[in-house]
């Protein structure tokens, strides 16, 4: 099955915990036979995942920051709203921090 042919409609999926203090995530499209996702990510004020560390996964991930600020503490870099990033399956990013708090949209998927 593949994500859901939607036309513009009020998302009824609800805010639910990443399992990261301080994010919360909101699916917003997901195909559940190949891991495919859309989804909103929110950072709240003083959100840090420095606990969970360098993140690594197998999929491709295309991120985009709507609002907010984020900090990547592994390169000391400082990131807001209109930053894009797209990262290829293994490539090693995180942890963050975010002092005012950040929406972003993420689509995860894979490729061959």
């Amino acid at each position: 099955m593949a994500k859901p042919e939607l036309e513009f409609h009020d998302s009824p999926a609800e805010w639910r915990s990443t399992g990261n203090a301080g994010t919360s995530e909101r699916i917003l499209a997901e195909d559940p036979e190949n891991g495919t996702v859309s989804r909103l990510l929110r950072f709240d004020p003083g959100a840090d995942t420095g606990p969970a560390g360098t993140l690594t996964h197998e999929y491709w991930e295309e991120i985009y920051i709507v609002s907010g600020d984020l900090t990547d503490t592994r390169l000391n870099e400082r990131f807001g709203a209109g930053f894009y990033a797209c990262r290829p399956p293994g490539m090693e990013h995180g942890p963050w921090r975010s002092e005012s708090g950040a929406l972003l949209f993420e689509v995860r998927y894979f490729a061959k």
